[in-house]
């Protein structure tokens, strides 16, 4: 298994969160980034940075989501960098936001890069995130 920083990883380096395709369970998504971002000793602006950037995230996915979906979301943890990937089942036809809509501004100016893909019906947003150095 490799993510997108090109390291290779264990199992023991992913955390698996699956929650309700809700809006009111994306607290759960952002408390997660935060715990494993500071695990990772991210400086506190990097941690709200990544919050922010996982809210936006799956406030994409969450629009164009089948009814009673579930959002998966997958944390892949590195010496130096976390790896968010969070994925929805999509309606027919859906589509993402366009990469040069405010929204895909607003995860590339967050993260170190930010990635999407749509394919079988099913969404996938990644968000790759590298502490500055210095730590």
């Amino acid at each position: 298994m490799t993510q997108l920083t090109g390291q290779p990883m264990t199992d023991d380096d992913v955390v698996h969160l699956t929650v309700p395709a809700d809006g009111g369970y994306l607290g759960v998504l952002r408390t997660a980034t935060a715990g494993l971002a500071a695990r990772l000793q991210f400086a506190l602006d990097e941690i709200e940075d990544l919050r922010i950037a996982v809210d936006e995230a799956c406030a994409m996915l969450l629009a164009i989501a089948t009814r009673d979906a579930e959002l998966d979301c997958r944390f892949a943890v590195t010496e130096d960098a976390l790896t968010v990937e969070v994925t929805v089942p999509t309606v027919r036809g859906a589509t993402l936001p366009a990469e040069s809509s405010f929204a895909w501004k607003v995860l590339t100016a967050l993260t170190t890069s930010a990635a999407a893909t749509a394919t079988d019906g099913r969404a996938t947003i990644s968000l790759l995130t590298r502490r500055a150095s210095g730590y």
